[in-house]
């Protein structure tokens, strides 16, 4: 096997080359960017040689004009869903794309991940542990009293691996569980003993914590509207870990602003990375937020590297493997000479 020209994108806290799994790539010429960059033409620049493309999920657009400046481009290898790739932009120029997005694929470490720090964002809320700390360090006390999760309502808007996982901590800790989603999602939720709710606008009235667990496609994006939001109650928290495209657009700004729901736990944004410091939701006292760290955990990224390695190593013997435009296979089913 040739040396492929291999660059990964994203690596911003300079993690990459310190995953075991990196020995994966010996041999091969390897770039890592330890910064972020959006801006096509900067991006056209570090990518122009660039054989294989490894992108850190959906942080950077893979659009067609990018494609058309990129003649060296074969593969682009990730995990998870692939709606910031122009995927027939991809087949076109013959660049194959492979990625873990199909059910069957192994299941990362990163599902344990994301529901602890779900249902931490939730106990930080709760307890307004973040106001908290902050009394503490401008020399004051006690600001305001929390509320315990025992004997609560806990709503999961989607039941799939994370909301199970986190229905099961809300169980655990002494709350009634109530899960909305497809008819498919409700009748596993049934099955594993949760009562289920009648419509979507149950769950949002009904729920002291309410936690988003859906993938965002064409027919969950926006799936939680102005309206829905109304509906909670302003002692009410809402959790998203999942994506910011699950709300309207702008609608969660103004209901934190209403006061309904009464606070909001985040870990995904409508525009990320988000640096604006002066952006309108950061100002918000009755925020909780981290910046999209669900998955950025040693164990979670071994995973998940581990397996993209295994794409690249896969298409260069090739046998390419999850592969996600399959018309492209025709053309490519390995490294060019």
């Amino acid at each position: 096997m040739r040396p492929l020209r291999i660059t990964l994108l994203d690596d911003t806290l300079s993690v990459l080359r310190q995953l075991p799994c990196f020995g994966k790539l010996d041999g091969h010429r390897v770039t890592v960017w330890n910064d972020h960059t959006a801006d096509p033409d900067e991006l056209a620049r570090r990518l122009h040689d660039t054989e294989v493309l490894v992108l850190m999920r959906e942080r950077t657009p893979i659009t067609a004009a990018l494609l058309e400046r990129l003649p060296q481009l074969q593969m682009i290898s990730q995990v998870s869903d692939t709606p910031h790739i122009d995927l027939d932009a991809c087949t076109r120029h013959g660049v194959l794309v492979s990625s873990n997005r199909f059910p069957g694929a192994p299941r990362f470490s990163t599902l344990h991940a994301t529901a602890e720090l779900t249902w931490a964002l939730a106990l930080a809320a709760m307890r307004r542990i973040p106001q908290q700390m902050q009394s503490l360090r401008e020399g004051r006390w006690q600001t305001a009293a929390g509320t315990q999760l025992r004997g609560r309502t806990l709503g999961i808007f989607g039941y799939g691996r994370i909301g199970a996982v986190v229905a099961g901590y809300g169980r655990a800790f002494g709350m009634t569980v109530r899960v909305w989603g497809s008819e498919a999602t409700r009748s596993r939720a049934r099955a594993d003993g949760y009562d289920t709710c009648p419509d979507q606008a149950h769950v949002f009235e009904t729920s002291d914590v309410l936690s988003l667990h859906l993938r965002l496609n064409p027919g969950t994006r926006g799936i939680v509207r102005a309206t829905d939001l109304a509906r909670m109650k302003r002692t009410s928290i809402l959790v998203n870990t999942s994506r910011a495209g699950l709300i309207e657009p702008g609608a969660l700004l103004e209901a934190l602003r209403q006061g309904r729901p009464g606070m909001a736990a985040l870990d995904v944004y409508e525009q990320e990375p988000l640096l604006d410091a002066s952006h309108p939701l950061l100002q918000l006292e009755n925020l909780v937020c981290t910046p999209h760290i669900g998955y950025v955990e040693h164990d979670g990224l071994q995973d998940q590297y581990s397996e993209i390695y295994d794409q690249i190593l896969a298409w260069a013997a090739g046998s390419p493997v999850q592969v996600v435009n399959p018309e492209v296979l025709a053309r490519n089913t390995g490294p060019r000479s």
